[in-house]
């Protein structure tokens, strides 16, 4: 792999995995449409780029967590950074392990345009629809254990390419009644467990050559940008945007699988 071609990767993981558009649909599609050669575990290598993306962003946010998980378990300090630790520990479990097993099953065999592009657009309305319907009534340290742990469970179906973790967890926290800010904080903490755990399992197989730096880089770089970016436009702004490109993305993929038929 070239490095340019390192860097326009890690820049679009950066800018989809942390947006809900869906970054394995992208590093899926731009390989196919311009023929490029991206080792598998490139993919991995790229989210470890994000996964420092949050964890630096919310760095004083984890120590916390961390901290009040630990005093509710061995002192039995009860706090909202406790119950918020646990709730991330508990909603990680089973959508983590549902989605490692039909990744590793199935996981392969679902990279087809088609089924991308239908994942993006049917996704996008559905992300629509929720964003706009759900009330909000749920800011972030307010979350439930049913909340939480839905929205966890709903990772599961990012296996599908085109659907996107943080579209799913998005979507799924507007359903429950989530505010917009809350949801998108939540998504970005919940999905740094399962992010880890895959970068961990798939570390032998990398290779720590310079598009490898590069690529991890600048996921990094646009990472950090994107959290800021959508926090902050998320306090006004809705997810209409973001549906309306994924269902344009779908469009558009599907005019091109066509014309190379």
């Amino acid at each position: 792999m070239e490095i340019w071609q390192a860097i326009i990767l890690g820049i679009v993981q950066g800018l989809t995995e942390l947006l809900p558009i869906s970054s394995s649909a992208h590093l899926n599609l731009i390989p196919w449409i311009f023929n490029w050669n991206m080792p598998e575990s490139f993919d991995v290598a790229l989210h470890f780029g994000t996964l420092l993306a949050i964890a630096l962003f919310f760095f004083k946010d984890w120590i916390e967590l961390i901290k009040g998980g630990y005093k509710q378990v061995v002192k039995k300090e009860k706090s909202d950074e406790g119950r918020m630790f646990w709730y991330i520990v508990l909603a990680t479990i089973p959508g983590g392990a549902i989605g490692f097993i039909l990744d590793h099953f199935v996981g392969d065999s679902l990279n087809m345009p088609l089924l991308i592009a239908g994942a993006l657009i049917i996704m996008g309305i559905i992300l629509y629809v929720a964003d706009k319907k759900a009330p909000t009534k749920t800011e972030y340290k307010d979350m439930t254990l049913k909340q939480t742990f839905l929205i966890g469970l709903s990772q599961a179906l990012a296996f599908i390419p085109g659907v996107s973790r943080s579209g799913v967890t998005m979507t799924t926290g507007r359903i429950m009644g989530v505010s917009r800010e809350s949801t998108a904080k939540y998504s970005f903490m919940l999905s740094a467990p399962i992010v880890l755990g895959a970068t961990i399992y798939k570390f032998k197989d990398f290779i720590f050559d310079i598009p490898f730096v590069v690529g991890v880089l600048a996921s990094f770089i646009s990472g950090l940008l994107v959290i800021k970016f959508l926090l902050e436009y998320l306090k006004k702004g809705s997810f209409k945007i973001f549906a309306i490109y994924r269902v344009i993305l779908g469009i558009i993929i599907i005019g091109i699988y066509c014309a190379r038929i």
